[in-house]
């Protein structure tokens, strides 16, 4: 009984993990690896930028992306 409650908090505190915070600009800073969706005029209606943060010397990698509406929401960027 203990580990079912266990399992239940823990799935109750994860499930909202997983949402991805879509940004309105680029973020000027970005961890390596680190992934940032970004809503902006160069990905077709639909579609999202995905940036994921490069080492020191390699370029950011950009992608558009396709997410479900579950797994997005709407945020601002902060500098």
């Amino acid at each position: 009984m203990r580990a079912f409650a266990i399992g239940l908090i823990f799935s109750a505190v994860a499930l909202p993990c997983f949402a991805q915070t879509i940004l309105k600009s680029e973020p000027l800073f970005l961890a390596p690896y680190e992934v940032a969706f970004v809503q902006d005029a160069s990905c077709p209606y639909g579609q999202v930028l995905k940036v994921t943060g490069a080492i020191r010397g390699l370029h950011r990698r950009k992608a558009c992306v396709t997410l479900a509406a579950e797994q997005a929401s709407l945020a601002v960027a902060t500098p």
